[in-house]
């Protein structure tokens, strides 16, 4: 297990305070995040955070009738389980890998515990809480007041900001639960996207030809929630390669 804090590439753990991050180092354990992996289960306590280091995991919102779409992401500029800092130990949303990667998995109680007495670290981590709820409401914007060609740019947008290189592995189906639609709805929209040249899709996956296009036809939907993280988070999400 990597004890250097600069060695993760996980944002949250390379801006934690030197002296906090010394402390959670024992307990830290690197783990595989296959693809489905679970990481919050519906309504079952949620028992330890995993940071993500690689890879890609949904929120996902379940109605009660078995209805599901996703709500928002979560790659190495974060951490599973956010409503244990708001003081629930279940929610009724799920999150698993949609991406697979690896990630350092941290017992619940530990975190938690250490949060109680030092004021910086609660801060941060309601800090980071914060910039959940920001991209949630700004998914809420988007399905409402944005056409499907817009905000499918804007998925893309997001999942390109949290994934290595320019090919992603997103299939159509996943496509499909990121837009709330049928997959046929996501089809057409992919090829009117590989119209106006800003991508290309082949069997599973979909390659980023031009992202600033791709921000273009996204317009308003996407940058807001982007920002917000960057300005208390002090590190942008897109993880710049050296």
């Amino acid at each position: 297990m990597a004890q250097d804090q600069s060695s993760y590439r996980n944002r949250l753990l390379t801006i934690l305070p030197r002296e906090a991050f010394e402390q959670l180092a024992p307990h830290l354990e690197v783990v595989d995040l296959p693809l489905r992996h679970s990481l919050v289960e519906s309504a079952r306590p949620t028992e330890a955070f995993v940071f993500i280091e690689s890879g890609l995991g949904s929120m996902i919102a379940k109605s009660a009738d078995e209805e599901a779409v996703e709500i928002g992401h979560i790659g190495p500029e974060g951490v599973s389980g956010a409503h244990l800092f708001m003081g629930t130990a279940t929610t009724p949303n799920a999150t698993f890998m949609q991406v697979a990667g690896h990630g350092v998995r941290l017992p619940a109680a530990v975190l938690l515990g250490m949060i109680t007495h030092s004021e910086p670290l609660r801060n941060l981590f309601l800090s980071y809480v914060h910039t959940c709820e920001i991209q949630m409401a700004q998914s809420a914007l988007a399905n409402a007041r944005y056409n499907m060609n817009e905000r499918l740019a804007r998925w893309l947008l997001m999942c390109h900001d949290r994934l290595d290189g320019n090919d992603l592995p997103l299939t159509h189906e996943f496509l499909a639960l990121m837009m709330g639609v049928r997959r046929s709805g996501v089809t057409n929209e992919i090829h009117v996207l590989e119209g106006l040249g800003a991508i290309k899709a082949t069997r599973g996956r979909v390659r980023i030809i031009d992202r600033q296009l791709l921000e273009g036809i996204a317009g308003g939907c996407y940058g807001v929630a982007e920002a917000e993280y960057e300005r208390l988070m002090g590190i942008p999400i897109k993880h710049v390669v050296d």
